[in-house]
């Protein structure tokens, strides 16, 4: 490999390490500040939004599966961030929705990574987000992660991942390091 390959390469590789530290530090982040992973957060941000929804139609929305947005539900009701009711019309139909601890929670919390990263992409050109979207693409391909499931989320961990600790409390220090939440 010539100097010139080898250290595009290089910078290849320091930039997709950079994307996958960002998603590390912004998920820790979330974890240590909210007690939430990335798809708690996301869920709870859908029914916030929503009001109320069955699981099903909440899994739809966060687009993850329904074995895996029930196994999310159930650590965020055991944690009294969500309630289930029945439908008082259809008796087989189970509602979740946001408590009020969760919505205090989202009073304060920054929004999402993919939030934030989603909206800085619309700014750009069709013809730049269908490079972008190529290149990554190709990415996966040479990774062999190009046939990998993968919801529109980013974090790091498994989806399922456990969450819901205590939220640390912020100090000084973590400001004047510029971490935030």
């Amino acid at each position: 490999m010539s100097e010139l390959n080898q250290s595009v390469s290089d910078e290849i590789m320091v930039a997709l390490r950079r994307i996958m530290r960002a998603v590390d530090i912004h998920s820790r982040r979330l974890a240590h500040t909210h007690g939430l992973t990335g798809p708690q957060a996301m869920v709870l941000k859908a029914l916030i939004s929503a009001g109320e929804l069955t699981v099903g139609d909440l899994a739809r929305q966060v687009t993850l599966g329904q074995a895996t947005t029930t196994e999310i539900v159930q650590r965020l009701e055991r944690h009294g961030l969500v309630a289930k009711h029945r439908s008082t019309v259809d008796k087989r139909r189970v509602y979740v929705s946001p408590t009020e601890e969760a919505v205090e929670i989202f009073r304060h919390a920054p929004p999402l990574l993919q939030e934030r990263f989603a909206a800085r992409l619309e700014t750009l050109a069709d013809w730049e987000r269908t490079l972008l979207l190529s290149s990554l693409q190709r990415i996966a391909s040479l990774m062999d992660a190009g046939d990998i499931d993968a919801a529109p989320l980013l974090t790091s961990g498994p989806i399922t991942d456990a969450g819901l600790s205590a939220p640390r409390k912020r100090t000084n220090k973590d400001d004047s390091k510029g971490v935030t939440a």
